[in-house]
């Protein structure tokens, strides 16, 4: 299991948000939630919100972290709910997907990754998506100035275009770029992409 410093941080942050704040969706999540159907994907789960989300809608879901706090505690929430979520713990740096899905999420993961496996990751996300599904992407980007949250030998912050050109031929639903203040006077830039496969 990686256990760098971007795993460290949200181990933390995750122990942290279990102690003190009411599990809640994210504006991203809450960007993604009314595409989800079917099989679904969550690939960087963190703790589950939208996992939880899409299964009370009546997804089938996969929901895979690094994080063993994340895990275990959406592992536990599904069970007392009876939802149909698998969970797995697994480093995603070169994760390897056995199965197909309707839908595909990976919110604010493939910055942690070295560009390259970030965008063999994307790739096969893609690839595993069956056409005419729906997939959501949410990465930080380049403007950003809030590093505490990286490795710094192994993070991914490529321009917004970018990861626009990694879906060239797909219906774009949702091109959208969003600033955020962060902690010392710092930035969190975010792109977010929704888009359907070609069918055929």
């Amino acid at each position: 299991m990686q256990a760098d410093a971007s795993v460290r941080f949200f181990e933390q942050q995750f122990q942290r948000q279990l102690r003190e704040e009411a599990p809640q969706l994210n504006p991203f999540e809450e960007l993604a939630l009314p595409h989800l159907s079917g099989r679904v994907l969550d690939y960087g789960c963190g703790l589950g919100n939208l996992a939880l989300a899409a299964a009370r809608r009546g997804c089938a879901v996969l929901a895979l972290d690094a994080s063993p706090t994340a895990i275990a505690h959406l592992r536990q929430a599904a069970d007392q709910e009876g939802l149909p979520i698998e969970t797995r713990e697994a480093d995603l740096t070169g994760y390897t997907l056995a199965a197909d899905f309707d839908a595909v999420v990976c919110i604010g993961l493939l910055m942690f990754l070295d560009c390259d496996s970030a965008l063999r990751q994307l790739a096969q996300l893609q690839a595993r998506l069956r056409p005419g599904g729906v997939a959501v992407l949410n990465v930080l980007v380049e403007g950003t100035t809030y590093l505490d949250m990286f490795d710094p030998l192994c993070h991914c912050l490529l321009g917004a275009q970018r990861w626009r050109e990694r879906f060239a031929g797909w219906a774009i639903d949702l091109f959208e770029t969003r600033e955020y203040p962060a902690p010392g006077g710092t930035v969190k830039s975010f792109v977010t992409i929704i888009a359907h496969k070609p069918a055929g």
